[in-house]
């Protein structure tokens, strides 16, 4: 049986004159589109924040990462960005690039998804390729995207063609990129899985096939959750490490010269991003519904989740001893993204432990190269922008506590001038008495 639509379109990524519509120009729509251009292909980026269409647009990046100067060859290469969702039509593919956060009750929120669908559907037609690459639950391409491109009579499958593909952005990680990572991808049929893997080959050095959307969905979430329940386990031994006068740091170093058996994890102040802290909770919910309990995940977002109380607990300790109380103290926090040598702060870590130190009534202040203002976010408020580490700045404050680990702190200038150093991130080996392991 011939398709032709199927056939017109693999034919129209072979000779890229397919037009890519990403949705979503965030940390991985951004570099997605940027890989597309750098190919040759065109695209067209959509977004509903005007400020970042109107940036994009002059050839600016509102991304630490990502040069301004990519961002212009992309847009000489024909990229545009726009928030009229009627260009859908001009694409042969749109991948949709969107949040999907939990709620204040943990639990998925795909509204951002459902609402990006609705958008979408009205402008599909025959010889599209739909691709959700956001991280979400097993089922959801197929229970919430399916129907709604099926509604206005186009047949998935043969008209259009549906696919789950989980994005692997690692922001800051020059070891690799959006070109050299590997592509999971999942169809709705095997047309569908055609067509995906005809959409991602031109782009994605490794393209890796499953058998349907739901096993893609749940690859996506088995990673990160094996990355949470190891970050659980070692943030655990940790707090026993500690109670023993063993250094943890030392042990997993230790552990890690083994070649077989040990893949080394390292604790810190909690976990963040927009992935870690929160897949584990898709699935979780997902499993409800099958009558599982899934206990083992469960309990290692628990202990994630304590890390920062545990952080403060050692700061409050810390400062006891030397006769002061933490409610007026004067606290800088080193680092507030959520990993090192980014401007990424979802889900920060950081940002926890100064709400808490906060509460307690101390005084806060944060020093970080990387975000030089605190930012608007939908669940922190502070009004706070980067303290300069000098050392008259850093001898003031009664506490520095050592979040995040950038490379761009002068680790030697903290350590001589800070008055008590909470270290998280085990940066400092040798024991020094103002330096406190949390």
């Amino acid at each position: 049986m011939t398709q032709p639509y199927l056939e017109h379109t693999l034919q129209q990524f072979d000779n890229k004159t397919a037009v890519i519509g990403i949705v979503g120009l965030g940390y991985v729509g951004l570099p997605l589109m940027l890989r597309y251009s750098q190919v040759g292909f065109k695209v067209i980026g959509f977004d509903i924040d005007t400020d970042k269409i109107d940036m994009l647009n002059r050839g600016e990046s509102y991304i630490e990462h990502i040069a301004a100067a990519d961002i212009q060859a992309a847009c000489r290469q024909g990229f545009t960005a726009t928030a009229d969702f009627a260009r859908i039509s001009e694409c042969t593919a749109v991948i949709l690039c969107v949040p999907t956060p939990l709620n204040k009750y943990r639990e998925p929120d795909i509204s951002f998804v459902i609402n990006t669908t609705d958008r979408v559907k009205p402008y599909l037609r025959p010889g599209q390729v739909l691709s959700l690459e956001s991280t979400t639950y097993p089922g959801t391409t197929e229970e919430e995207l399916l129907p709604r491109m099926q509604e206005n009579g186009l047949c998935v499958g043969e008209d259009v063609f549906l696919v789950y593909s989980p994005e692997r952005e690692d922001p800051g990680n020059p070891d690799f990129e959006t070109r050299t990572i590997p592509k999971v991808i999942g169809g709705h049929t095997e047309a569908c899985l055609q067509a995906g893997m005809a959409l991602y080959q031109p782009a994605i050095d490794t393209v890796v096939p499953v058998s349907s959307t739901k096993a893609a969905e749940m690859t996506k979430l088995l990673e990160n959750i094996h990355r949470a329940v190891n970050i659980g386990l070692v943030n655990e031994m940790k707090i026993v490490a500690d109670k023993m006068g063993i250094d943890i740091h030392e042990v997993i170093n230790a552990a890690a010269t083994k070649p077989f058996g040990f893949v080394p994890y390292y604790p810190g102040p909690g976990i963040g991003g927009h992935c870690i802290p929160i897949d584990p909770f898709y699935l979780t919910w997902k499993a409800r519904e099958y009558g599982v309990n899934t206990r083992f995940i469960e309990l290692a977002g628990e202990v994630n989740s304590a890390m920062p109380d545990y952080v403060v607990q050692k700061t409050a300790l810390a400062l006891n001893q030397r006769q002061k109380a933490l409610n007026g103290a004067k606290i800088l926090v080193l680092g507030i993204a959520y990993k090192k040598n980014v401007d990424d702060m979802r889900e920060s870590p950081s940002v926890y432990v100064m709400e808490r130190l906060r509460d307690l009534g101390a005084e806060v202040a944060y020093s970080d190269p990387h975000v030089p203002v605190f930012p608007k976010m939908r669940e922190h408020n502070f009004d706070l922008s980067s303290q300069p580490l000098t050392a008259e700045n850093l001898a003031s404050y009664d506490c520095v506590i050592l979040t995040t680990a950038h490379d761009r702190f002068d680790y030697n200038l903290i350590a001589r001038h800070a008055r008590l150093l909470i270290d998280t991130r085990g940066h400092y080996r040798e024991p020094q008495p103002h330096i406190v392991k949390a």
